[in-house]
């Protein structure tokens, strides 16, 4: 008798062990349908007690416990990553975990185009989804006191690198200005470091304007150090630079794709053909490649450039007047 007790006593505690495990189970596996989408929030130190109450508060998963369970036996209850997870609409608490356990939050890639002036770096950030615009009500002024304790200029133009950055997706967009800003300013010191001796311009932020202009001017890697030089050039006689891209900043938005003569007869202090010596900020954000021309022009005397117009992106160097009026003649007038 007492044999048959203890043995229902053994397949009662059976029968309750495997009914717990198949809906622990069923709980850890069985997909919960939330109707959308739902995007996690791990903020730096949180674990994953913090992080399973969120989740259930939200009604995201069937039962907080056993998430909190599933991540302690896999390892991942202390070893959060910091960082914004998406979760599609239908989703298991397994899969949860299992995401959670990459360490690997969704990033967002945002693409600074080189040549871009400082405006429309904001405009590219400004319409990047999935980012927090903590900056989009600032102005320029106000953003670069927030990434700079002491920056080189009060203008913020050109003090930012162009390049792809990746961050976590729902954090704020300060920190793409921040890492931009970061990496200019080691850039132009390297190239301030490596520059060459008897430059006309004597500080760092002079070589960044310099540079600015190479950008704007050529993108063909063979032209940079000669355009380069013809600046160079000019700036050593005191001859006007005469480019017509920082005309065109200095017309902010009353260009629309045309310089007309009255344009680069009206004096702005931008307008290299009314004003001698660089113009008082980049116009840009120049590359590297452009930094590294502004450092070391080639040993040229051209004096004069224009564009072949031939698809290449070269342009005709010349060392006088006369021959650069008949490289006008050959290239842009086709006689």
């Amino acid at each position: 008798m007492k044999n048959t007790h203890r043995n229902r006593l053994i397949l009662s505690f059976i029968c309750l062990v495997f009914l717990c495990t198949v809906v622990y189970a069923g709980l850890l596996f069985i997909p919960k349908n939330n109707g959308e989408p739902y995007r996690l929030s791990v903020k730096k130190g949180q674990g994953i007690s913090a992080v399973s109450h969120q989740l259930a508060q939200e009604n995201q998963i069937f039962n907080r416990w056993v998430l909190v369970s599933a991540a302690y036996a896999v390892g991942v209850h202390d070893r959060l990553r910091s960082g914004s997870y998406l979760f599609p609409a239908r989703v298991s608490t397994w899969q949860m975990v299992q995401r959670l356990r990459q360490n690997n939050p969704d990033t967002i890639r945002v693409q600074i185009i080189e040549g871009m002036n400082f405006t429309q770096m904001r405009r590219v950030v400004n319409q990047t989804e999935g980012i927090r615009h903590d900056t989009r009500a600032m102005s320029d002024a106000e953003l670069l006191k927030k990434v700079a304790t002491n920056p080189l200029a009060e203008h913020a133009e050109g003090l930012f690198f162009p390049d792809s950055y990746e961050i976590d997706a729902e954090s704020s967009d300060l920190q793409i200005f921040q890492a931009a800003y970061n990496a200019m300013q080691r850039e132009l010191n390297a190239a301030w470091e490596d520059r060459q001796t008897n430059l006309p311009y004597t500080t760092p932020y002079e070589l960044l304007i310099m540079a600015s202009l190479i950008e704007k001017e050529t993108a063909h890697e063979e032209d940079r150090r000669d355009v380069a030089a013809v600046f160079r050039n000019r700036l050593a006689i005191k001859m006007r630079l005469q480019t017509d891209p920082t005309v065109i900043y200095g017309m902010g938005n009353a260009y629309k794709g045309k310089i007309r003569r009255a344009d680069l007869q009206r004096d702005t202090p931008y307008n290299t053909y009314t004003r001698h010596g660089l113009p008082p900020t980049p116009i840009a954000l120049p590359s590297r490649a452009a930094l590294a021309a502004a450092a070391a022009p080639s040993d040229s005397q051209y004096l004069y450039f224009v564009s072949r117009m031939d698809g290449t992106g070269k342009s005709q160097f010349s060392h006088t007047l006369d021959e650069h009026n008949a490289a006008v003649r050959k290239y842009i007038l086709k006689k």
